[in-house]
Parts: structure tokens; C-alpha cells; sequence
């Protein structure tokens, strides 16, 4: 154990602050956000607020598993993981201490709106479940899919390998998520149906993988600006052999 515990520990501290830090705070928001549904107007789209964070996270694993390998994206998913897991236990906390929420001031509805934002930080036990597995299940694919595909790749460097590898592993890896997450709780807790719990995952995948189309060519600065970093931290006499060139 000490063992795994020195690796890990060399793994997540080797990432930059800025990475870890989003990536980290894009985990506790997504599975907070989760909470609101979003009215898409189309009974076989459904979305949720998580949505607007989801893509970051992934993102951020893809640049992290470009720059660092897939070891080190997972042990930062592992951490991440961990950490939403104590602010849920943190906003549980303050969903069971006595007292109001200043959005609850509304006459004659004080009682039902407190215990609504009570419920809604409180989360439940099924839901964090469900969610920290899917995205345990998820981050560790995504990471380990899209260094596959790069080491098969002909195409070597470039914003072309780098989409190509993100949105393969993007789109397989949320499709998992969401998957993953529906079989758990909504077709055990709410009677969903094999097919319902198929097509949430797929256009929720869809449309999750058009964010990261959008915003991939900010990903691919970002992962060269570190690789350059990282080049430049490096002594002169170190074999720079069998690193990938972004």
C-alpha cells in the first residue's frame, strides 16, 4: 500500500496547479449541476445542467493524458473522485444543520423551499453512487482509449491527432458514462426501460461530444503550451526519447 501511495502521489503532484485545480472543481460542479434537468422540448433528448461541466472534465483528461500519460489522467480522475466525494459529504452536512436559506424567503412557501434546497445540495445516497461510478468507470476508459489510439495513429502531432483522439475517447467514454449511471439508478430507482437507459446515453453522448468539437481547438493550445513547459523544465541532458510530440 505505501507502495501505491508513493506512485500516486508522484503522479498527481507532477500535474500543473491549473489543470488539477479545473478539473477537480469541473467534477464537484457537474455532479451538483446534475441536479437541474434541462426542457430540451424533445421527449428522447434528456439532458441535465451537468452538461456545462462534463465536457471540461473530459477535456481536461484528454490534455492531461496528451502531456502525461494515462496513468497520471487517472490517478488526477482517482483524486477528483475522491474530493467530490468529501464536498458531498460537506453539503450534506450543511443540508442537516438547523437553519434557512436566503432563497427560501417566500411567503407562505419558507417551509417547502428550505427542504427543497436541503434536498437538493443533501443529494442522495443512490445518485452519488451511481454518479461516482460511472465516472470512475468512465475517466479510467477515456484515458487509456485515447492514449491507444495515439500510439496506432500514423498521423503524428498536430490539432488533427489531437481531435481525432478526443473525440473518440470523448464520445465512447460519455456514452459509458451516461450509461453506466442510467442502469444503475434510473432503471433500478425509476423503473426506466433497457431502451430508455441505450438512448439517454447515446444522445447525451452526442451532444456532449459537440462541446468537446467546439471547444477542442482551445484544448489543443492548452496541451501545447504545456508540452512546451514541460520541455522546458527538463535538465539538457535528459533523454527526451520516446516522448510525444504534441
Amino acid at each position: 500500500m505505501k507502495k501505491l501511495y508513493r506512485v500516486f502521489r508522484r503522479l498527481i503532484v507532477s500535474v500543473p496547479p491549473l489543470v488539477a485545480s479545473l478539473l477537480i472543481i469541473s467534477v464537484v460542479g457537474m455532479n451538483l449541476m446534475a441536479n437541474k434537468s434541462i426542457n430540451t422540448g424533445l421527449d428522447w433528448l434528456a439532458l441535465d445542467c451537468g452538461i456545462l461541466f462534463s465536457w471540461l472534465v473530459f477535456m481536461c483528461l484528454d490534455v492531461l493524458t496528451h502531456c502525461y500519460g494515462p496513468k497520471t489522467a487517472t490517478a488526477m480522475s482517482l483524486l477528483a473522485l475522491l474530493l467530490n466525494l468529501l464536498m458531498a459529504g460537506l453539503f450534506f452536512l450543511a443540508s442537516v444543520i438547523p437553519g434557512v436559506w436566503g432563497e427560501s424567503f417566500v411567503e407562505g412557501s419558507e417551509a417547502l423551499l428550505n427542504r427543497a434546497l436541503n434536498n437538493t445540495f443533501g443529494g442522495t445516497w443512490y445518485i452519488i453512487f451511481g454518479s461516482s461510478v460511472a465516472f470512475g468507470v468512465s475517466a479510467a476508459l477515456n484515458n487509456f482509449l485515447n492514449h491507444g489510439i495515439g500510439l496506432r495513429m500514423r498521423i503524428r502531432g498536430g490539432f488533427r491527432q489531437f481531435a481525432l483522439r478526443s473525440y473518440i475517447s470523448t464520445f465512447v467514454a460519455q456514452f459509458v458514462d451516461n450509461l453506466t449511471f442510467a442502469l444503475i439508478v434510473s432503471r433500478v430507482f425509476f423503473g426506466w426501460s433497457l431502451l430508455q437507459c441505450f438512448t439517454c446515453a447515446l444522445t447525451g453522448g452526442v451532444m456532449e461530444l459537440l462541446f468537446e468539437v467546439f471547444f477542442s481547438p482551445l484544448g489543443y493550445r492548452w496541451t501545447k503550451g504545456l508540452a512546451q513547459a514541460k520541455e522546458e523544465d527538463l535538465p539538457e541532458d535528459e533523454d527526451m526519447s520516446g516522448r510525444e510530440l504534441v
